[in-house]
């Protein structure tokens, strides 16, 4: 059984371990490829400050694995792009860069991310916005629920915005 456990991010302590996922070629979609540390930290540092958005460092048997950014919607990436509804999270997750990749891992990632996020019983639907050239992360989506709504224009991307609600999160989880 896979062990996951989810803290809140501090900026300064994990800005370095970041540093190296955000700037991995497999992260191109997280767009801060060429950020330097201190661009990172200063990234991160804004998101402590701000009361709409959160970052949390995931553990897998105790050793950092993935980065989840939690943010209000109606308030941050997506005001004025959809129709906030109560209960609406917006979600971002980034599966740490490895030699030895493990099948199913990431699929265990945002299964565990999506259950951290349905603990809350305010929430009642995530909300993503991932850029519609990113195959990977829709398959992953789709997998735990997701049902995309329509292709939106942001001001770095062309993003597939998607809505995935507690029952659908749970009967794709049940399958």
């Amino acid at each position: 059984m896979t062990a996951f456990t989810i803290r809140p991010l501090d900026p300064l302590q994990d800005a370095e371990l970041l540093h190296g996922w955000v700037t991995h070629p497999k992260a191109r979609f997280w767009m801060m490829r060429d950020a330097k540390p201190a661009d990172v930290e200063r990234a991160y540092l804004e998101i402590a400050a701000d009361e709409h958005h959160h970052a949390f460092l995931g553990l897998h048997d105790g050793e950092p694995a993935f980065l989840l950014e939690r943010y209000d919607p109606a308030h941050r990436e997506l005001a004025g792009l959809y129709e906030p509804e109560p209960g609406d999270v917006g979600m971002h997750f980034l599966v740490a860069p490895t030699d030895t990749p493990v099948h199913g891992f990431s699929r265990a990632v945002i299964t565990a991310v999506m259950a951290h996020l349905f603990e809350d019983p305010a929430t009642r639907r995530v909300v993503v916005e991932p850029d519609v050239r990113n195959t990977a992360v829709h398959a992953l989506n789709e997998a735990v629920g997701f049902v995309p709504e329509r292709e939106i224009r942001k001001p770095e991307k062309t993003a597939l915005l998607s809505f995935c609600t507690r029952e659908r999160f749970e009967e794709a989880v049940r399958a």
